[in-house]
């Protein structure tokens, strides 16, 4: 495997995890945290960094935007639960 194809198959499995993820919005972000070590968040900011290292200026709410495929605010007041 050639590392183009590689990338191109990397970029379609993290898409599917995203869509995933826009799938289950009743997976809130601590329950992700507390059984895999990381959320929504975390992708956000490895996006993020991702972007930032290639020269592209991009800040966390424009990360968070992408992986949440809506301002992040607006996902937290539809999605996230109260904590008990």
């Amino acid at each position: 495997m050639d590392k183009q194809l590689q990338t191109e198959i990397e970029a379609a499995a993290f898409r599917r995890l995203l869509a995933h993820l826009d799938e289950r919005k009743d997976v809130q972000n601590i329950d992700l945290m507390d059984l895999a070590g990381f959320c929504r968040n975390c992708l956000g900011k490895w996006y993020q960094q991702a972007a930032n290292e290639r020269g592209l200026d991009l800040d966390k709410d424009q990360a968070r935007e992408i992986i949440y495929q809506m301002p992040y605010r607006d996902w937290k007041d539809k999605y996230q639960t109260p904590r008990d």
